[in-house]
């Protein structure tokens, strides 16, 4: 049997003009299934043997639920980060720290940081993508620069079970702050640690150098660990706030 789909509507309350949109789509399903996605659309998939009723049924008994979703979902957008212009005055967190953004015109692109503020200096101080370029550029090479001292103050102490300095490299990571390879000798590191404090930076590197002495998430991996870096458990949860 063809699958197919239906763009279908139920009217929750008259009065009110409140109305919810959704799309059924028949598949092979014992129950009715609903998912409301992050962009507010509700999509609900139910056998060919129900009705189209009794799915509109369905959805007034959970229309609570489906509205409270959308909503939340709304609300989330609302206080998402808005992309930077990279203008004066906007923060950005470098290590940690909230620094202000000046933007002034000069002879060649540089940046420069004094703690409180990050002076971009461009040729022209209008062209969004160019200051953008230059601006990450210069995160980068803060996180490249910060990540590779702390790896090298790290070292000694695995240097004793035999390990070799490990190859260093550097990546956008979606969900992951670092990973290590051991039989490549090889850490990778996330770029987006340019904006977490020192502290934490020291966390994610011990937890990879760790992983050449033990693979997994083990006992043994969280006991040695914690010889290393007693306080990991603090450093971890001052990371997960940081996001």
């Amino acid at each position: 049997m063809k699958m197919r789909t239906e763009e279908r509507t139920v009217a929750i309350d008259e009065a009110c003009h409140t109305t919810i949109h959704y799309l059924l789509e028949r598949k092979k399903v014992k129950n009715l299934n609903l998912r409301i996605r992050r962009d507010g659309s509700v999509y609900l998939s139910a056998s060919p043997r129900i009705s189209p009723e009794e799915t509109d049924r369905f959805v007034m008994e959970k229309a609570d639920f489906i509205l409270s979703a959308i909503k939340e979902f709304e609300d989330m957008k609302k206080y998402q980060p808005q992309p930077k212009q990279y203008v004066s005055g906007e923060s950005f967190t470098v290590l940690g720290h909230d620094l202000r953004l000046k933007v002034i015109r000069g002879a060649r692109n540089e940046v420069k940081c004094d703690g409180v503020f990050i002076t971009l200096r461009v040729k022209d101080p209008f062209d969004t993508d160019m200051k953008e370029r230059v601006f990450r550029k210069w995160l980068t090479s803060i996180c490249r620069e910060t990540v590779t001292k702390l790896c090298e103050a790290v070292y000694p102490k695995f240097r004793k079970y035999g390990i070799d300095f490990p190859e260093i490299k550097f990546r956008n990571m979606v969900s992951r702050w670092g990973s290590c390879m051991p039989k490549r000798k090889l850490l990778t590191f996330s770029y987006a640690l340019a904006m977490v404090p020192v502290s934490c930076i020291e966390y994610v590197v011990m937890h990879e150098f760790t992983h050449f002495l033990h693979l997994n998430h083990s006992p043994d991996f969280y006991r040695q660990l914690a010889v290393f870096m007693p306080d990991w458990r603090e450093r971890k949860k001052l990371l997960e706030k940081s996001v």
